[in-house]
């Protein structure tokens, strides 16, 4: 005899109900324990164009706190920021795709993703930003660039489409409106008509947070 409608939801809940397998919820701990060290361990050696600790304590919070999934980086450098969000990403149940032009920058910053544990949530990618980030598909929950800042302008307009409404479009360094490029984008991201926008001065370097408004 087939279970009645009223067995197979209640069997359908308890299944919903039941907390995760202890093995997940001690995996996750070593994880986050891992990255920590590995963050402790090198605390002083983002020298080569990384975000400074606290913009990436603020990446990390944004995908924490909208639990964002699809993440993408424009500009690894050595893989620091890509760390922090990569971290928030493997507790969101994620994935980074990052890029880099730079083959030494790349490698390191590969080897820095599996010593932190992270490699599984990050798809590192050696390449001209100005060719991978068009080809991109969507929809995407959160962007982060910190490349070629003269290219900012195109890249939110390759991207803002095929951020989903919710989603999140940071850039790093618009406290230097001086630097070629950030004007021009600071302009054009103020002006999206379904986008709000605001400067994290956290670091000297600023951090443009861009929300785009559900529908």
């Amino acid at each position: 005899m087939m279970p009645s409608v009223s067995v197979m939801l209640a069997a359908a809940a308890l299944i919903v109900l039941m907390p995760r397998p202890l093995s997940q919820a001690v995996d996750k701990r070593e994880l986050d324990q891992r990255v920590r060290s590995f963050l402790d361990r090198h605390r002083n050696d983002w020298h080569d164009l990384n975000v400074p600790e606290v913009d990436g304590r603020t990446l990390h919070e944004l995908v924490l706190k909208h639990r964002y999934q699809r993440a993408v980086e424009i500009g690894t450098s050595t893989g620091h920021s890509g760390i922090w969000i990569a971290w928030a990403l493997s507790q969101t149940g994620g994935k980074l795709v990052t890029i880099d032009i730079d083959a030494r920058r790349h490698a390191i910053a590969i080897a820095n993703f599996r010593e932190a544990g992270l490699a599984e949530h990050i798809d590192a990618r050696l390449g001209d930003a100005h060719e991978i980030v068009p080809r991109l598909e969507g929809p995407i929950d959160f962007v982060f660039s910190d490349a070629d800042k003269e290219w900012y302008a195109r890249y939110l307009e390759a991207l803002w489409p095929k951020l989903r409404p919710g989603g999140c479009f940071t850039a790093h360094n618009v406290s230097s409106p001086g630097m070629n490029g950030i004007s021009e984008f600071l302009t054009r991201v103020r002006a999206l008509p379904d986008g709000d926008t605001t400067i994290d001065t956290s670091s000297s370097a600023g951090i443009s947070i861009t929300y785009k408004r559900p529908r």
